[in-house]
């Protein structure tokens, strides 16, 4: 078999491996697919009632589009957290030892959690449809759409990753974990850019968060906070290109660090 043969077959089988760890533990799966779905809740029924949308349109429906793209950048604390679980206990020094490819170890890991992040874009999408949300521009805008945000998921996935190579004990997670926050909120998923001072919503427009979460609510059709910027004006294409140079970046740096360790 060929270099690029054996390594899907390995990515395969760790993949089995992760999804099989699903079945041991269902109440963190569980709890897990449900949290996004307290977020909307808790910002769409308490506290979006007084939050208005300029242009017109209602905020719950600009809101669902930011909730599903900061579900997905909130699942690089999942990816990093699993990631320096096996560094910790062992389980990537014995994979290490083993003769397989160096890339399948961590991309087993990002097919696994990009599988369970589209499982809890698609519980979020089944509880905002109960609320009464719908894509407007048709099916094929919507495929675009979830496309874009896998997309996303898909480079916090390899940040996620290179973290959790990166950082030792849980201390150190526990400072992402927390950064993770201020960086999902300086977005527009809950408030326009152009609410904010000058340079804080220049910062939140060119957030790839923002790009993902402006670029799906104008392909499901529905209203969006708007500007005048660069960001504000092209975010399907910033929506393309920042996950594209995320990935860049940090799959090779994932691949090199796990390479590096330590027997």
């Amino acid at each position: 078999m060929s270099a690029i043969g054996w390594a899907v077959s390995d990515t395969v089988s760790l993949t089995r491996r992760e999804t099989m760890h699903w079945l041991r533990q269902p109440f963190a799966v569980i709890v897990g697919l449900l949290f996004p779905v307290l977020f909307f809740l808790m910002f769409g029924y308490l506290l979006g009632g007084g939050m208005t949308v300029p242009g017109g349109g209602g905020y719950r429906d600009a809101l669902i589009p930011g909730m599903f793209a900061m579900t997905m950048m909130f699942g690089v604390e999942a990816t990093m957290t699993a990631m320096g679980a096996d560094a910790a206990k062992g389980v990537t020094d014995r994979f290490r030892s083993m003769p397989m490819s160096a890339v399948a170890v961590v991309a087993g890991r990002c097919c696994a959690d990009l599988i369970q992040s589209a499982l809890g874009l698609l519980v979020l999408v089944a509880c905002a449809a109960v609320s009464g949300w719908r894509w407007q521009d048709g099916l094929a805008g919507a495929l675009a759409a979830f496309g874009l945000l896998l997309w996303l998921r898909f480079a916090m996935l390899w940040i996620g990753v290179f973290l959790g190579l990166m950082i030792k004990g849980p201390q150190g997670t526990a400072t992402v974990q927390i950064l993770v926050y201020p960086l999902a909120f300086l977005s527009n998923v809950f408030a326009a850019p152009e609410s904010m001072p000058a340079w804080l919503g220049a910062l939140a427009e060119w957030n790839p968060l923002s790009a993902t979460a402006a670029a799906a609510r104008d392909l499901f059709g529905g209203p969006g906070f708007g500007g005048d910027s660069f960001a504000a004006s092209h975010p399907l294409l910033l929506a393309l290109l920042w996950p594209l140079v995320l990935t860049a970046v940090f799959l090779p740096l994932s691949v090199r660090k796990y390479r590096g360790l330590s027997r």
